[in-house]
């Protein structure tokens, strides 16, 4: 790889940030797949591709809202302002994509592996999508807890809902994400303590 090739790399990661508004046009099939590949060569021990998504495409915006309105009342809301909310959260963006994590019993690979194989695979997603012009933000909140919720989308209660990543382009331009000082969390491990 070329100097300006890692220079590349980095800047798109450097970049990545979650943004709330975002408008079309969204990616098109071919962009999308290019995203899916990049995220299903996350680190995955003994391959057990434990990461799945669901496309909500546009049209489906509106009966994803209310399926976000019900798991929200399946968790107990009863706050009628919360729920309306919530019914609107996925006009926040022309292309939904829900990751799911669905355990599966290893002898060598426990579930704390595969939930941080499928925090991978996100964020593969979300970088290859920065790279190819869009922007995201990828959510999740109590709604992903509800049985209800997890159920509609066909996994089992003991899976995850790893997120509700929204897609399309920022509606504006944000400021630059702030420069990390890494010294505040790296450093050399000592063993005498």
């Amino acid at each position: 790889m070329t100097e300006s090739a890692i220079e590349i790399v980095h800047q798109n990661i450097h970049q990545r940030q979650s943004i709330g508004h975002l408008v079309a046009p969204a990616p098109n099939a071919e962009q999308l797949e290019k995203a899916f590949q990049a995220a299903l060569t996350a680190p995955d021990h003994h391959r057990l591709k434990p990461t799945e998504f669901l496309i909500i495409p546009e049209d489906q915006r509106e009966a994803f809202g209310e399926l976000l309105s019900q798991a929200l009342i399946d968790l107990g809301q009863t706050e009628a302002a919360q729920i309306e909310r919530v019914k609107n959260h996925p006009f926040r963006a022309p292309l939904l994509v829900v990751a799911l994590t669905r355990l599966k019993e290893h002898p060598k690979v426990p579930h704390f592996e595969q939930i941080l194989s499928s925090g991978a695979a996100i964020q593969n997603f979300l970088l290859s999508l920065q790279a190819q012009g869009f922007s995201t933000m990828w959510r999740s909140g109590a709604v992903v807890e509800s049985q209800y919720f997890k159920k509609a989308l066909g996994i089992s209660g003991d899976d995850l809902v790893s997120g509700i990543i929204y897609i399309g382009t920022a509606a504006k331009s944000i400021a630059p994400r702030a420069e990390i000082h890494t010294a505040e969390f790296v450093s050399p491990w000592n063993p005498s303590h």
